[in-house]
């Protein structure tokens, strides 16, 4: 059902956040002022209040957010499209266990908004697949996921 706001993370989707999943990010450009859009997917729900990331930490996003901590998580879940909205802060500059260069971002959530169109619902949610060594890929993914779960 459409239009629906929460403060926090219902049920279906703190659940959804509990593995890498692909989702947007929306952050303002600190050089343009405009928003700012990327795909993540090392993502984890830590409670029904607190989202971490991680994403390198030297990407556009960090800065981006060190200059304005507003940011938009959306998600397609639970048969709909949840905009996540919060403040976000770099809780790690290098995410440890971990051998890449992850900042560790933490989202405090002020509201969660169903925004999916009237009188629809999501018949499949996206389906992505990592291009380089898949067993390289799901050991890297296991790592980040420990790493921000024991955190």
């Amino acid at each position: 059902m459409a239009n629906q706001v929460e403060q926090t993370l219902i049920e279906p989707l703190f659940d959804s956040l509990q593995k890498e999943r692909f989702v947007t990010l929306a952050t303002v450009d600190f050089e343009t002022k405009a928003p700012n859009v990327s795909a993540i997917s090392w993502i984890l729900a830590k409670d029904s209040s607190h989202i971490y990331f991680a994403v390198d930490n030297r990407s556009r996003i960090v800065t981006n957010i060190q200059n304005h901590s507003g940011v938009v998580i959306n998600i397609i879940a639970n048969e709909s499209c949840y905009s996540i909205s919060g403040s976000a802060s770099v809780k790690q500059e290098r995410l440890e266990g971990v051998p890449l260069k992850l900042a560790l971002i933490e989202v405090n959530i002020t509201e969660v908004r169903d925004v999916m169109f009237y009188g629809s619902k999501i018949a499949a949610e996206p389906v992505y697949e990592k291009t380089y060594d898949p067993t390289a890929a799901a050991k890297l993914d296991k790592q980040v996921m420990d790493a921000m779960r024991h955190v």
